[in-house]
């Protein structure tokens, strides 16, 4: 029996606001003409000024002003303020008067920050979704506050309606960030359980539902399990992002539910929250395959004899079977045991159709057929059997030399031995015996 390591121990300033458009000035009425013709204006005296050109001159003269804020603080840095003096000199060149809401505020709404906004850039996306008056006055808190330097492109949800200083404040409150997702390495699309300790690993759907809640705690709204299981088993594969590479292969998987299994990627994603199901898992599949085509996946196949989404595949198994320094000597083994038309015989693809966990797999357990099951048939699994990380990927395309036929992980440290011997790889499996590590929970 060949034996593999389980992985453990999953982590779980452009241009200012337009004030002219926004708050107006003062009107500049022309002379007062009296309707009676008989009375005429009193000629006015060279150099002097009337009323309307003093006023006139006022709004000119704020006008100025502002455009010397906006020379001022046009260096902002890059989504943060220019401290407590930036503040002082934008207030007092601005005269202060900036429409502002004064609160209790109204129904959340969620905000998205770009990467490389600027403060500016978010003021004008708060007041675009009315979370505040003006963008003048989210700006002009956003310069009050340093925190604002901390903010992180994603998605937020604040109210609506509210003060510039509250919603600077709700922006740099963790608790506002929503469709934040972090994806282990070796996750997979469905909950888990450990055989050992009965522990649930929580699948990637069950992350992504639990960060799509947006609204208050006693009732919030969210993406839920069943809709995106669902969603990801629809028949629309352009709709749901899968690239080109892989449809032919996706549209063939024996079971719909497990589809979309490796297309989502580990690493840290943002998704907005208030799109439907399809549309979360369209983005995020979307910008999986961008991250996987980055290391030459849709070419680098050939030089391994594998298709892009053969390549995926494989690196799953690698992700699921072996510590990262061993990732490349692993991939050699797979490729070599294709080779040869040999059986993988993973104990990762045992597990994968039971949606259980353990290094060692009973022999009712192997000797079951799936389409996943690499002891019941040669040849690949039908799907990816996690979501690899892009090293085991890159492993994948530049297998380790050898010719390597067997492996076992042989302690807990992760300890893995590599032969083309069977009496060598039987007694590796002895060693591994003695360790405990093939104790079975089952």
């Amino acid at each position: 029996m060949t034996d593999h390591r389980q992985p453990t121990g999953y982590p779980d300033y452009e241009t200012p606001p337009d004030y002219r458009s926004e708050y107006g000035y003062e009107p500049e009425y022309d002379d007062y003409r009296y309707p009676d013709s008989d009375r005429r204006a009193l000629p006015t005296e060279v150099g002097a000024v009337t009323r309307a050109e003093a006023r006139r001159m006022q709004a000119a003269a704020r006008r100025r002003r502002r455009g010397r804020v906006i020379g001022v603080l046009a260096g902002a840095v890059l989504l943060g303020g220019v401290g407590a003096a930036g503040f002082a000199a934008y207030d007092k060149l601005t005269g202060g008067d900036i429409a502002d809401y004064a609160g209790p505020g109204g129904p959340e709404v969620v905000v998205q920050v770009h990467a490389g906004d600027t403060a500016n850039q978010i003021a004008t996306a708060m007041a675009d979704k009315d979370v505040v008056k003006s963008s003048a006055a989210f700006y002009r808190a956003a310069l009050r506050n340093d925190a604002i330097s901390s903010v992180q492109p994603g998605f937020y949800s604040v109210s609506t309606q509210i003060s510039g200083a509250d919603a600077v404040s709700a922006l740099v409150a963790p608790t506002s960030r929503v469709g934040a997702l972090v994806i282990a390495e070796g996750r997979q699309l469905h909950d888990t359980r450990d055989v050992q300790t009965g522990a649930v690993k929580k699948g990637i759907y069950t992350l992504v539902a639990e960060a799509s809640c947006v609204g208050p705690d006693a009732a919030p709204v969210c993406v839920g399990y069943d809709d995106l299981e669902r969603a990801g088993a629809g028949t629309d594969l352009v709709a749901l992002g899968v690239p080109e590479w892989a449809r032919d292969r996706v549209a063939h998987v024996p079971d719909r539910n497990r589809q979309l299994e490796g297309l989502i990627a580990a690493g840290s994603w943002n998704f907005d929250p208030t799109q439907s199901a399809t549309e979360i898992l369209r983005q995020l599949v979307s910008a999986s395959a961008d991250s996987y085509e980055a290391t030459g996946l849709e070419s680098a196949g050939v030089n391994v004899g594998l298709d892009p989404y053969q390549m995926l595949v494989v690196a799953s198994l690698v992700e699921r079977e072996a510590l990262p320094s061993d990732f490349d000597k692993v991939s050699r083994v797979v490729l070599n045991r294709l080779a040869v038309d040999q059986p993988l015989q993973f104990d990762s693809t045992v597990n994968y159709a039971l949606d259980e966990t353990e290094v060692a797999t009973t022999d009712a357990d192997r000797a079951r057929v799936t389409p996943w099951n690499t002891y019941a048939m040669p040849g690949l699994p039908a799907t990816p059997i996690a979501s690899p990380s892009i090293t085991a990927l890159r492993a994948v395309e530049n297998p380790a030399p050898g010719d390597f036929l067997y492996f076992v992980t042989i302690d807990k440290k992760g300890t893995t031995l590599f032969t083309r011997s069977y009496d060598e790889h039987l007694a590796n499996i002895e060693l591994a015996q003695h360790s405990g590590i093939l104790d079975s929970g089952r």
